[in-house]
């Protein structure tokens, strides 16, 4: 059980210390005091989510911490064990058991098997058909949980089977489908025989093509000056070298020079005439040229930026080819494998059904036992289990939970005809049927009483209190019926000190447990409502 609750900026909640105790603890207050608030800490330590929101203004983290007496557990130091969690405004939050830390899935597994917190969530679940399995198989407990533990690892090697022959082309319609596109595609980048470079040779080439009219007329210009000027320039300044020789060695080098120019420029000429030739083209070799440029670059759009990805991608296509024409074999004993599989999961899930019938009777009867202490005694609620055709994380069941609220009516989906207080008696109901079967030691409702009053408030109160017998039950109530029926009475209350507000909370005396059954009943503590309240305590 919950034996201490430390929470340390929270809301309005500055630090608070809250010493529980076996049995029936009841919390009362003020409207806005932080009744809520005390039980959102409970469900921060027991794992439950957090909004960066709640942490006090002004302050930069919230703290809860509590001490959980279970002298079973062999890791309890004098039979308590410490949990705690920190959380901070960036979002980041700490979580220690017995000061190891631990993540939040790992404070959320350890505390439910501590704590059972009712929230008006729960009555939303209780509206979700898909949630009634659960309460059902909760119910049944260690008989089926091995069942479906066994279930689900088997359902997942299915669904990972299934996965295996969709990717490996296990539906014969969808493999030909895609040996029939990778071909055509290796057919289309077969055909335009791609060599690397090609692309950048054929851009050239095609430049030259659209330049070629300027291109012809300057290099023209430039071998009819080379020919008819330079070249005779530079032969007849080698005559008039040559003719100098013998007056001096310097001109003998300069002879030399020269004609090593005159053969360069010579060289240089033909050059340019072969240029001069290569870029006459006919229109027919230029549409040979575009037509191949378009080519490549229709199949850079469909397989690669460049020829070496799309080369790439043609080695891809016939690795994939030759993998889906040898595939059969693998995908074979996939299939053996998976009707392996499913035969065994139909077993269990045979079996999980002949379980959930089966208990599902004895559930029914239980609540609908609890429903007449609750005041509902023309509701009959039956657990209604279906077999379905194809696998799903439970198996091949549907829980529903149907009811009639009143004689001579018809049986209706849950979610279709209970109201707010009969909600929460129902939800009580299965609460108390569970608890019976179930481990947790504390089991915690917030506002448990919403939407009931008179004797449905003092039936949930009777019924609270016989569950306090074997559990610590907390209880946050606006009902004098339940409040009467606590063995420890907590007032929360509110105050304010240097402009900002502070929760407090108080355990009462007999005599203030009594003021406070007062005040709760008529608005003020009167000796009519003194009275009424102690009629209340002496019948709890």
């Amino acid at each position: 059980m919950v034996s201490i609750l430390h929470i340390k900026n929270i809301g309005i909640i500055e630090d608070l210390v809250i010493n529980f105790n076996e049995g029936f603890n009841v919390l009362t207050g003020e409207t806005g005091a932080g009744k809520t608030l005390i039980i959102g800490a409970l469900g921060i330590i027991a794992g439950g989510r957090f909004s960066k929101d709640i942490i006090r203004n002004g302050e930069k983290y919230s703290f809860v911490e509590a001490s959980i007496f279970c002298p079973e557990n062999p890791e309890a130091i004098d039979g308590n064990i410490i949990v705690s969690r920190e959380i901070y405004a960036n979002g980041r939050n700490s979580c220690k058991i017995n000061g190891r830390l631990v993540t939040v899935n790992e404070l959320k597994e350890f505390m439910s098997c501590y704590i059972n917190i009712h929230e008006q969530q729960d009555n939303q679940n209780l509206l979700n058909p898909a949630k009634h399995i659960y309460y059902l198989d909760d119910f049944i407990g260690n008989s089926i949980i091995e069942l479906k533990d066994n279930y689900t690892e088997l359902y997942r090697k299915y669904n990972e089977i299934n996965i295996e022959l969709e990717k490996n082309y296990g539906d014969d319609k969808e493999k030909e489908r895609r040996l029939d596109l990778l071909n055509y595609q290796l057919k289309e980048i077969k055909n335009a025989k791609l060599k690397i470079g090609e692309d950048t040779k054929l851009q050239e080439e095609h430049n030259i093509m659209k330049n070629s009219e300027k291109l012809q007329e300057n290099l023209e210009k430039i071998d009819e000056s080379l020919s008819n000027q330079a070249i005779d320039s530079v032969s007849n300044s080698i005559k008039c070298l040559e003719r100098i020789i013998n007056c001096g060695e310097i001109y003998e080098e300069k002879l030399a020079e020269l004609k090593n120019i005159y053969y360069e420029i010579q060289e240089f000429a033909r050059d340019i005439s072969n240029m001069k030739e290569e870029v006459c083209f006919d229109e027919q070799e230029r549409d040979n040229v575009e037509r191949r440029i378009d080519e490549i670059f229709s199949l850079k759009r469909k397989y690669g930026n460049s020829i070496e990805e799309i080369l790439e991608y043609k080695e891809k296509l016939e690795k994939e080819i030759f993998e889906i024409e040898n595939v059969d074999e693998k995908n074979n004993k996939l299939k053996q494998e998976k009707e392996i599989i499913k035969e065994q999961m139909m077993g269990i899930c045979d079996k999980m059904d002949g379980l959930r019938r089966k208990y599902g009777n004895k559930l029914s009867e239980k609540i609908n036992q609890e429903l007449k202490d609750l005041e509902m005694s023309n509701a009959i609620l039956r657990v209604n289990v279906e077999k379905l055709e194809k696998f799903n994380i439970n198996g091949l069941n549907k829980v529903d939970f149907m009811i009639c609220t009143n004689r001579g009516e018809e049986e209706k989906e849950l979610s279709k005809i209970a109201s707010g207080g009969e909600m929460s008696r129902i939800m009580l109901a299965i609460k108390t049927v569970l608890a019976d079967v179930d481990k947790v030691q504390t089991l915690v409702f917030d506002e448990i009483d919403t939407g009931i009053s008179g004797k449905a408030a003092k039936a949930v109160g009777d019924k609270l209190k016989r569950i306090s017998d074997n559990h610590q039950v907390m209880v946050v109530t606006h009902s004098a019926s339940i409040a009467a029926k606590g063995n420890y009475n907590y007032f929360i209350s509110k105050k304010v000190k240097a402009d900002k507000t502070y929760t407090d909370i108080k355990q009462l005396t007999e005599k203030e447990t009594i003021e406070e059954i007062a005040r709760i009943s008529s608005g003020d503590i009167t000796d009519i409502s003194l009275a009424h309240a102690r009629e209340l305590r002496k019948a709890s």
